[in-house]
């Protein structure tokens, strides 16, 4: 059984302009109001509520180096949002977490670590940017894939003593674009990277395959929807062209969701959609992609 979990933090996101607030809290409230909720619950889900995040606060300028912004109550709300997963786990129902911006990502790492699980990570961007190789790393938004496997700084990658979330190797992400900086180290260190071109030329249903394949026989699956193209997406921090399409995107899902322990969907922005057509149209790829999740899997 599915259950809906809301995850309204936009602590991992730069601001869209200095002093103001990314939107992405708002997505979990904006797709209940579209009908996301109501959709799972016709299909048998429940509603496990929502793990509220700390107050956001815009502090470029005077963050100490080697930190991320919001790095406290990131922490917490991970920490506090892995609970709630890890409590869907004990009651045998696949966790659907409903954010948000990505790095809700270190929470469902916190729920999952120990428990032999691997990750799919679609996304538009491999997110693997990281001190390594951007010393101005500061947006876990940005840079959850690469704290996920552990190559960021410890208050993020290492929570509690847990990372990494996932192992390298049993990580598969699909959904770049071309010009994308940090595909090549992360076609190095990840079980198998995908962009978003192959999931056009080769079809949804085997990248997902190919995907399951490494990250298998239990993952979680992370879904930014910014892997689509703005053209049919244009609701989120950061557009960029040459993305997939929306029948693309359902049709990858319904293929990864029976292996996937749960899911999460992150990074759509309400303050882009003041009519809620691209809501509406999430409710659709959501619920028609994610109806099958957990079905062939329990960690």
């Amino acid at each position: 059984m599915i259950t809906v979990i809301s995850a309204p933090s936009n602590l991992g996101l730069r601001p869209p302009e200095p002093g103001s607030v990314p939107g992405a809290a708002k997505a979990p409230e904006a797709l209940r109001e579209a009908g996301l909720f109501d959709r799972f619950a016709e299909l048998g889900a429940t509603d496990s509520g929502v793990v509220l995040a700390g107050r956001y606060v815009d502090d470029d300028g005077r963050r100490p180096s080697g930190r991320v912004r919001n790095e406290s109550a990131m922490a917490d709300h991970s920490r506090r949002l892995g609970a709630r997963i890890a409590a869907a786990f004990d009651r045998g129902e696949a966790p659907l977490v409903v954010g948000g911006d990505c790095s809700i990502l270190l929470g469902a790492g916190i729920a999952v670590a120990g428990r032999g699980v691997g990750l799919v990570h679609v996304d538009g961007h491999t997110d693997f940017r990281h001190p390594g190789n951007n010393p101005v790393s500061a947006s876990v938004a940005g840079e959850d894939l690469a704290a996920a496997i552990g190559m960021h700084w410890p208050a993020v990658a290492d929570i509690d003593g847990l990372g990494p979330y996932f192992r390298a190797e049993r990580t598969a992400h699909i959904g770049h674009r071309d010009d994308d900086a940090e595909q090549e180290e992360a076609r190095a260190v990840l079980g198998r990277v995908t962009p978003a071109a192959d999931v056009l030329a080769l079809g949804a249903a085997r990248v997902g395959a190919d995907a399951a394949a490494v990250a298998g026989p239990a993952y979680w699956l992370q879904v930014d929807v910014d892997v689509l193209d703005p053209a049919v997406m244009p609701a989120v921090d950061s557009p960029d062209p040459g993305g997939i399409g929306a029948a693309d995107l359902t049709a990858l899902l319904r293929k990864l969701a029976p292996q996937a322990v749960g899911a999460s969907v992150t990074v759509f922005d309400p303050d882009l959609d003041p009519d809620g057509r691209y809501a509406r149209l999430l409710v659709d790829i959501l619920t028609e992609g994610l109806s099958e999740l957990g079905t062939g899997v329990r960690p």
